[in-house]
């Protein structure tokens, strides 16, 4: 027997003259019917910062008449239900969209993780101490957005980025994604997740995510695009080399993550290694074609040549 059921017997009890008990089971019987609250969710899953409908339609017998309606939530036995409405916490943001007749629908703007409670429509009626709390009420969780991403991935290959929730959205979701945030044109997107062919380098960045008609956004998760060197060059100080003189030779390359290795060839000869090659004291033996070949974990790759004049120092 529910507790809603007990409470009206104990009312009819307490109201009605002395009569004997099994009268009373009777009036118990016919008071009881007719009473209820019908909701749509039990549950709700809501984004953070949106507005949430809690629909409900509720049910009395005739011969009373509603005198209040109101929403609350988590009742104690024995005290009075708070009305949500006077509450500060909600006032502003609770609205009652249903009537005195049947409709007891409201709606909860900007939510957030302080608003987790199980909800309860109530009203009472013109006859004294007849009240109906509505049970199992609705239970309201509260999410946010997280983008679930690998920190990396490597060009040409394919990955897939989720929009991860804590809970079920109730209401049917289309998600929107941003990348450096800007939104994406492309639509490469399936349910909650992003799907990225064939990455490019120019697929790196921030990416977030948000559910059309939101104006909440996810934090951002990276994405690294590592692939192997590119426009690898050489360039040599001084432009105009003198027997003598000292030069350097420095490689600049491309590459995620940055080349670390690098490889000095005259002719096909190895000559050194290090970003920078210094030659000191110059001489005509030095003439040649440079090139340098950068390496990381991904690949390798060589420069064009570069030809190196030594000038000899004439005395006069």
């Amino acid at each position: 027997m529910s507790f809603n059921t007990i409470y009206l017997m104990l009312m009819s009890v307490r109201m009605a003259p002395r009569l004997p008990l099994i009268f009373l089971l009777m009036i118990h019987g016919v008071s009881s019917a007719g009473w209820g609250v019908s909701y749509r969710h039990s549950h709700i899953c809501a984004l953070k910062n949106s507005s949430v409908i809690m629909s409900c339609t509720y049910t009395y017998p005739t011969g009373y008449k509603i005198k209040k309606v109101f929403w609350t939530t988590n009742p104690v036995k024995g005290k009075e239900s708070p009305d949500l409405s006077e509450d500060p916490e909600y006032r502003q943001r609770l609205q009652y969209l249903g009537d005195k007749q049947q409709n007891c629908t409201i709606r909860l703007s900007h939510v957030t993780q302080k608003d987790e409670h199980k909800y309860y429509f109530r009203f009472t009626t013109d006859k004294a101490d007849v009240k109906w709390i509505g049970d199992p009420g609705v239970t309201l969780t509260v999410t946010d957005l997280q983008v679930e991403a690998p920190e990396r991935v490597t060009e040409g290959h394919n990955v897939s980025l989720t929009c991860k929730s804590s809970c079920t959205l109730t209401d049917r979701a289309t998600f929107i994604w941003y990348r450096n945030s800007q939104p994406l044109t492309e639509r490469r997107d399936r349910n909650n997740q992003l799907l990225l062919q064939s990455v490019r380098r120019e697929d790196a960045g921030r990416y977030s995510c948000a559910l059309h008609g939101h104006s909440y956004i996810s934090p951002a998760a990276h994405l690294s695009v590592t692939y192997p060197p590119r426009s690898v060059s050489v360039s040599i100080s001084p432009s105009v080399i003198v027997e003598g003189d000292s030069v350097t030779l420095s490689c600049s390359s491309d590459s995620n993550p940055p080349a670390l290795n690098f490889s000095w060839f005259k002719g096909g000869m190895i000559v050194g290694s290090g970003r920078i090659y210094n030659i000191s004291k110059i001489s005509s033996d030095h003439s040649g074609e440079y090139k340098c070949r950068s390496i990381n974990e991904h690949g390798q790759k060589d420069s064009a040549a570069v030809t190196l004049n030594v000038m000899c120092e004439f005395f006069y």
